[in-house]
C-alpha cells in the first residue's frame, strides 16, 4: 500500500511517497497530512532573506503598518543610507551588490533586510509591491 504526504506552504507543496505496506509502516494512520514549511532565513552578500515568515512575526514587527512602495519591471542603482527591512507582497527581484557578479533573489512573501551603506543594482522582473521600514 502506498501513502503520500503533502509538505510545504500553500504556494509550494511537495509530496513524499512511501511504498511501505501497512505491516511495514510505522504510521498508525496512513492519511495525507499537510505540513507548513518552516520559515527559513539566509544571508548572502550582506542581504538577509527570510522566506515565509509567520504572520505572528509580521504582526510583531508591525509590517502591515509600514509605508508601501512599488515599481514596474525595471533595472536601477540604489544606495541604502539607512538599514531597510521590507516585506514583499508581490514581485520578483534580483539585487546585485556593487563589486559582485553574484546576486540575491527574492520575491513575494519574503522579509528582506539590507544593511546601511550598501550600494547595489535592483533588477525587477515582476512588478514589486512591498511594505518597508528604514532604521
Amino acid at each position: 500500500m502506498a501513502s503520500a504526504f503533502a509538505c510545504g506552504s500553500s504556494s509550494s507543496l511537495f509530496f513524499l511517497r512511501s511504498t511501505n505496506t501497512p505491516k511495514q509502516s510505522s504510521l498508525r494512520y496512513p492519511l495525507a497530512a499537510k505540513v507548513r514549511a518552516e520559515s527559513m532565513a539566509t544571508e548572502k552578500l550582506g542581504i538577509k532573506v527570510e522566506k515565509n515568515p509567520d504572520e505572528s512575526k509580521l504582526s510583531q514587527l508591525g509590517v502591515r503598518q509600514w509605508p508601501k512602495w512599488g515599481c514596474p519591471p525595471s533595472k536601477f542603482p540604489w544606495t541604502y543610507s539607512a538599514k531597510e527591512t521590507c516585506y514583499l507582497l508581490e514581485g520578483k527581484v534580483k539585487v546585485y551588490p556593487d563589486g559582485s557578479n553574484d546576486f540575491v533573489e527574492f520575491g513575494a512573501g519574503d522579509l528582506v533586510e539590507f544593511p546601511k551603506g550598501m550600494s547595489c543594482t535592483w533588477e525587477v522582473s515582476v512588478a514589486v509591491d512591498k511594505h518597508y521600514k528604514f532604521e
